[in-house]
């Protein structure tokens, strides 16, 4: 059951964003002070990757461990609802599914792509490691 109102309930989840989100501003932050410099949400890629490097053709996704079902079995993040699972799981199961279609079409355009979990982002040491591996590396 639950416990807001239709209307509270379309108040809160309206404050959900897809962009600008605090984990994104994060790795935008580390890999701009690491002297890269990037796209945001380029409508001309599959999926509307968070940063674009199109010199370098590659893309980053920063996604939110609950959003897209972060498949680690650590990932505390990552937990179901309590309630509504009928709901939820299929709404969830969905966004995973669209993300690895797009992130397939991406790679058969040429390009090379890194997901970010948002669990990572509280590793920023590690994360900066992973991300110039990323960067640097060859296509």
């Amino acid at each position: 059951m639950d416990t807001l109102t239709p209307s509270e309930r379309s108040a809160r989840m309206s404050r959900v964003r897809y962009k600008d989100t605090k984990p994104e501003l994060a790795v935008r932050r580390l890999v701009f002070s690491m002297g890269y410099r990037f796209r945001l949400h380029s409508k001309l890629l599959p999926g509307r990757p968070d940063l674009v490097f199109p010199g370098l053709k590659k893309v980053i996704f920063v996604h939110g461990c609950f959003w897209h079902r972060h498949p680690a079995k650590t990932c505390a993040l990552a937990r179901l609802p309590k309630s509504r699972l009928d709901f939820w799981l299929p709404k969830l199961e969905a966004n995973r599914r669209r993300d690895v279609v797009q992130q397939r079409k991406i790679r058969r355009m040429g390009w090379s792509v890194m997901v970010v979990w948002e669990c990572q982002v509280r590793k920023l040491p590690a994360l900066g490691r992973r991300l110039r591996g990323f960067l640097e590396g060859s296509p």
